[in-house]
């Protein structure tokens, strides 16, 4: 069964979202301001969390409340930080027997360096994460205990995954094959690289993605469009050209592009749905680590419990909101009732 075929909830005990890809642990450096090369800045404050797209998406759908199963797939070292990240993980609830530790690898690991109200800015070294192949993972597993999503993130900092063979095909492309003649409902993110191959190595997996969460950036790169002026005004026009393109390169369900301003969500054969977040207060801001997980994790638990287009919406611009507000990627995300209520205050507008 697809979503959007039959509608369904989720009661607890059916149902489920299997995160696959990065895992990483994120230590987080709050500066007293971003030096010049050579300069000396202090860092006022350190936060250790547990990031990633995988990681922070599931560990979102943790605090969220997510009233299904949730499980989590890849690659960590057999060390200390890999351990962090189990212990994390299985204390929110999260089944984490699709972890492999690694003999041979390190886990992952950020370096982010914030200096509150501005951008943040990563040191990554990829570790176990960079060993992760579409034969570590087998989704007909998870298939098989009745779960029903599967998301993959970030393609384009997962090399095993993101490499296209002489076949023409990519290890995410096959993974999310695989997930799909599972009967799992696949979901994808990407991660904002530089990668000048980033259009052909997200483009083959794109005909085996069922929902593509991505920001704006991301849509840019994958497309070819220019989604931003010289100013970094958002255009709109070609946010819509876009979507429409990554439509027609092969997704199948829906294509969900949010920027910090507006989201527009893409479906065959019907005009995008357009919301709009209302603007949060500079001096509001801790961090921006994790927002846009936190948005996608919002959409996730939404596609599974069938809501309407636009509400998933609406509860994914407040998870975003209040992702700002913590230091790491996960710990401003509250309970789904809190979501709610923030949802009910902020009421973005649908064109």
């Amino acid at each position: 069964m697809r979503l959007g075929e039959e509608a369904h909830g989720g009661d607890g005990q059916q149902g489920g979202i299997v995160c696959a890809g990065n895992f990483i642990v994120d230590r987080v450096h709050t500066l007293s301001y971003w030096p010049e090369q050579g300069n000396l800045a202090y860092i006022v404050h350190q936060d250790l969390g547990v990031g990633g797209g995988a990681a922070n998406v599931v560990t979102d759908l943790a605090s969220l409340g997510f009233p299904g199963r949730l499980a989590a797939a890849g690659c960590i070292g057999a060390d200390p930080d890999g351990e962090i990240v189990k212990a994390r993980l299985a204390n929110a609830g999260i089944n984490v027997e699709g972890l492999l530790a690694l003999a041979d690898r390190v886990t992952a690991h950020t370096h982010v360096m914030n200096v509150p109200g501005q951008n943040r800015t990563f040191f990554y070294h990829g570790g176990a994460n960079d060993a992760l192949t579409d034969a570590l993972i087998s989704p007909a597993t998870f298939a098989d205990a009745g779960y029903r999503l599967f998301y993959l993130g970030y393609l384009m900092l997962l090399p095993g995954l993101d490499q296209i063979g002489p076949d023409g095909r990519s290890g995410a492309s096959r993974l999310l094959e695989a997930a799909r003649r599972a009967g799992l409902t696949t979901c994808v993110d990407f991660v904002s690289s530089e990668d000048p191959e980033f259009a052909a190595k997200v483009g083959v997996a794109l005909p085996f993605c069922d929902f593509l969460i991505i920001n704006e950036m991301e849509a840019g790169r994958a497309t070819g469009v220019t989604v931003r002026d010289a100013k970094g005004d958002l255009i709109e026009a070609g946010l819509l050209e876009a979507g429409e393109r990554l439509l027609a390169a092969g997704v199948t369900q829906g294509v969900i592009i949010h920027a910090p301003e507006i989201c527009f969500w893409f479906a065959p054969d019907t005009l995008p749905v357009v919301t709009r977040s209302r603007p949060v207060d500079p001096h509001d801001i801790v961090s921006t680590v994790g927002a846009g997980d936190a948005f996608c994790a919002a959409v996730l638990y939404g596609l599974h419990e069938n809501w309407p287009v636009e509400h998933i919406c609406a509860v994914a611009h407040a998870a975003a909101a209040r992702c700002l507000a913590g230091a790491t990627a996960t710990d401003g995300i509250p309970s789904m009732r809190v979501l709610l209520e923030d949802m009910e205050e902020m009421n973005p507008v649908s064109d």
